[in-house]
């Protein structure tokens, strides 16, 4: 399944990619960080949707993505 990045609303569409908080293999739950993105105003963590293996992530570090770009895969357990 594919996981996006989510809208920041105020006209923000995209944001840079910080930092990955979680790697392909591990398990997350819903609610936990997976990664951090910056926009022009604050710092956001990313936080899974669901529950499941992270099965791919799509952008390195540093990648500036756009609102609805893919963000990671998220495999079922």
């Amino acid at each position: 399944m594919d996981l996006r990045v989510p809208g920041f609303g105020h006209g923000l569409g995209e944001a840079l990619l910080v930092e990955w908080v979680a790697a392909v293999g591990d398990h997350v739950e819903r609610g936990d960080v997976v990664a951090v993105m910056e926009t022009d105003k604050a710092s956001t963590e990313i936080v899974a949707e669901r529950g499941g293996r992270v099965a791919a992530l799509s952008a390195t570090v540093g990648t500036i993505l756009k609102s609805g770009d893919v963000l990671y895969q998220l495999a079922a357990d």
